[in-house]
């Protein structure tokens, strides 16, 4: 019952994390520097 609680938590845990990183993408932010392109050298264009 424990394992099964614990899968659900990280699960969860997973889906939010993607969904961040889904909102994130379609509002313009990148992935890998987070948007700050001032400095990441304005590579995000």
């Amino acid at each position: 019952m424990g394992t099964a609680i614990t899968g659900v938590v990280v699960l969860a845990i997973v889906v939010l994390i993607i969904r961040s990183m889904v909102k994130d993408k379609r509002n313009g932010k990148s992935i890998q520097c987070g948007g700050d392109c001032k400095h990441c050298g304005g590579h995000c264009h």
